[in-house]
């Protein structure tokens, strides 16, 4: 039955047609996280119980809308032991590459570091018929301090081979370029800011302010204090012929830059992202988008809030080759 779904497989180097996403059984506001990611907000009167009923009605609803689209979405569900609140942004903690390689990576917070589970892989490999080459492991940077959170941190040109990174007390330089050269990309690193009780302090996650899809960029260029950093991101994504749709720092606030490019089994394209991030676009970047795919959003408001992570987090894209 798994098989039968999974026989026809839409990739190109950059969007796949196949994503994993997990399933929570613990979601919650997580203390760990909120010492420096700024999008977390506390809901009154909303126990922990009933947060993980919300997420979870979010996300059932979301991929109901992915899979109605012909989109192929692989759902692990999440244990109750170890307590992981955040396991449902697997994005940070896996990446699935072309070439048969799973990479996993170092987490900032240590009650994150429970979501790395590598049994998964060989449900992937055995019911959905992937081949897996072979697993690279960060997380022993974990010891030194030092991190570097998936597609979270980074945000991939796969085709041209560049990781786009905004430096971080999560994405640090040191493991990136341990990465890079691992994966044989070039890297493109710079601050990327956000105002904090009137102070400028770094985004914690590259992804919250920017999207790359397969001919276009969603980018908050503001954030990007450093005006030589700005014209290196700006002149490689136009190198690399991708079309900018610059969005404001208030948009990235309700998760703008927080999309994902994917495709569905008959080749069609979308972007994906949350309700939030939808309302805040105006008709002129909605525009500009819909020139290139069709968009899809989903009401993410509790996973939103509380975990201070969108739509594009919650999907670690499968590129792994078929087994044939």
């Amino acid at each position: 039955m798994f098989h039968h779904a999974f026989e026809k497989n839409i990739m190109t180097a950059q969007i796949t047609n196949t994503i994993m996403m997990v399933r929570p059984f613990n979601f919650h506001f997580n203390e760990e996280t909120a010492a420096n990611n700024y999008y977390q907000k506390v809901i009154d009167g909303l126990d922990s119980g009933s947060a993980n009923e919300k997420a979870v009605a979010e996300f059932d609803a979301f991929v109901e809308k992915l899979r109605s689209h012909g989109i192929d979405v692989v759902v692990f569900q999440d244990d109750a032991f170890p307590e992981t609140p955040d396991s449902v942004f697997p994005n940070n903690w896996v990446s699935f590459h072309a070439d048969g390689r799973i990479a996993m990576y170092p987490m900032f917070a240590e009650n994150r570091r429970g979501e790395r589970r590598e049994e998964m892989f060989d449900i992937i490999a055995d019911d959905f018929g992937f081949h897996v080459e072979e697993v690279e492991d960060f997380s022993g940077f974990e010891t030194e301090g030092i991190f570097l959170e998936g597609t979270g941190s980074m945000i991939l040109d796969r085709e041209n081979r560049i990781a786009y990174a905004a430096e971080s007390l999560r994405t640090d330089i040191t493991v990136l370029e341990t990465w890079c050269e691992r994966f044989d990309f070039e890297y493109i690193a710079f601050t990327a800011n956000q105002t904090v009780n009137g102070e400028r302090l770094p985004i914690y996650h590259t992804n919250v302010m920017m999207c790359l899809g397969s001919e276009f960029s969603v980018i908050c260029l503001n954030c990007i204090d450093d005006e030589i950093e700005r014209k290196d991101v700006i002149n490689s994504l136009k190198k690399t012929g991708k079309k900018i749709i610059e969005i404001t720092e208030n948009q990235k606030e309700h998760f703008a830059g927080n999309m994902l490019n994917v495709a569905n089994k008959d080749g069609k394209e979308f972007l994906v992202m949350s309700s939030a991030a939808y309302g805040s676009l105006r008709p002129d970047q909605i525009e500009a988008i819909e020139k290139h795919v069709t968009i899809i959003h989903s009401s993410l408001d509790t996973i939103e809030a509380l975990g201070g992570g969108s739509a594009r987090c919650m999907m670690a894209e499968v590129f792994l080759p078929k087994i044939q």
